[in-house]
């Protein structure tokens, strides 16, 4: 007989089998959405969900921008998050197409304003990875406290997403 498995993973810590739900889910939607049947109205939106729709979508420009910060000021990240960074803006594409009124035209990175300061300053390259994983976690955070509220594809989506994020902070821990 083998010994006794370990208890759980680390906290914090994606399993294969999460990973798998996640991909599975976001597979379904992504199927449920290609077959060109018209959008049930059990995945109507109502004007807050809008809102909370738009929200999310911000919430996915700002992780975009952080990579972009991220990059910029620690190009050994490079081979790790170029990657990651295109994820990131290939679900901000998503988003955008399931939010009603959201542009879903535009694949580009939101423009970057005036220089962030504080908690959300652009990291040094020492510190760019840890900032930049809290920045990931804290949009998984956000797309799965929002993913309760809707019903249908917009709540895989969001739950897809969410998982997806998960797994990139893995890859930058």
């Amino acid at each position: 007989m083998s010994g006794p498995l370990s208890s759980s993973p680390a906290a914090g810590a994606f399993s294969r089998r999460s990973l798998l739900l996640g991909t599975l889910a976001g597979a379904a939607a992504l199927a449920t959405g290609c077959t060109g049947e018209p959008v049930e109205t059990s995945d109507a939106v109502t004007p807050a969900q809008v809102d909370q729709l738009a929200a999310q979508v911000q919430v996915q420009e700002e992780l975009v921008a952080a990579y972009d910060r991220a990059l910029a000021a620690a190009p050994d990240l490079t081979a790790t998050a170029t990657g990651l960074a295109a994820q990131a803006r290939a679900q901000l594409d998503r988003l955008r197409a399931a939010a009603p009124g959201a542009g879903a035209s535009s694949s580009a990175p939101p423009s970057p304003g005036a220089p962030a300061t504080g908690p959300d300053a652009a990291p040094d390259a020492a510190g760019a990875r840890a900032w930049l994983r809290t920045r990931v976690t804290t949009t998984a955070d956000a797309h799965a406290a929002a993913c309760p509220a809707f019903a249908g594809g917009r709540a895989a989506l969001l739950g897809s997403i969410a998982a997806g994020l998960r797994g990139q902070a893995g890859q930058l821990a």
